[in-house]
């Protein structure tokens, strides 16, 4: 809690009487961010409602309703939304990755039932491996010096974006879930995990570099500060 808790405390991320809407894949990241929420909701000196959504792509191999029950256990509202984002992607989809198309399509669902249910507040799960992955593609294949943002205003200003677990290293995430038996859904993107990625090149890249530099994720932390900390949508 304590790297979520600096994030939040030093990027504002969470303001008093906010409605924040989880982006709950079944991932072991969005189902830490869950609990670290809930936590931060017991305790802030401030009160906030949260809530969970699951966009269910319904893409072979993938079934993250059993997410139904476990939400139900923990008493947080939660919304289910599946959408045939295959098909979409076949008939819609040009010269563009199936994983880009996928996230565009997912972040407008959840732009929708965020704006349908009255939450001002979008969070979702990426925490520092995924920025670090982030800005080496944009460098390495953009030549943009570009990461995910840490909290910002989506386009039409009327839901925040926040991104709690910035300063959180997947490590920690994966050792959460096995200590606290996470009911994490294997393969939360079976489309992409089906083939080697770019961004799983850049995770081995740093995996491989972090082994002689224990320091590595603390420089990168420093390096990347500059660019979550700008307030314009990612």
């Amino acid at each position: 809690m304590r790297p979520i808790g600096q994030a939040v405390a030093e990027f504002e991320m969470i303001k008093e009487g906010d409605r924040v809407l989880l982006g709950l894949s079944g991932g072991k990241d969005s189902l830490t961010l869950l609990h670290a929420l809930r936590h931060l909701q017991r305790h802030a000196p401030i009160q906030f409602s949260i809530a969970a959504l699951t966009v269910d792509p319904e893409i072979e191999g993938f079934d993250p309703s059993v997410l139904k029950n476990y939400l139900a256990e923990l008493e947080i509202p939660y919304f289910y939304e599946s959408h045939d984002i295959t098909k979409q992607a076949e008939e819609q989809m040009k010269n563009d990755s199936f994983c880009s198309f996928c996230s565009r399509m997912k972040r407008g669902i959840m732009y929708s039932t965020a704006r349908r249910e009255d939450y001002n507040v979008l969070a979702l799960g990426q925490h520092l491996d995924d920025l670090a992955e982030s800005f080496l593609m944009s460098a390495f294949r953009g030549g943009q010096l570009r990461t995910m943002k840490a909290n910002y205003m989506n386009q039409d200003e009327d839901i925040r974006i926040i991104r709690p677990m910035i300063y959180v290293r997947e490590r920690q995430t994966t050792e959460f879930a096995k200590e606290v038996v996470l009911p994490v859904i294997p393969d939360s993107c079976p489309a992409c995990y089906s083939m080697p990625t770019e961004r799983e090149h850049m995770k081995q890249l740093l995996a491989q570099e972090e082994t002689h530099n224990t320091g590595l994720f603390k420089s990168l932390k420093t390096a990347l500060s500059p660019l979550y900390s700008v307030d314009d949508a990612s």
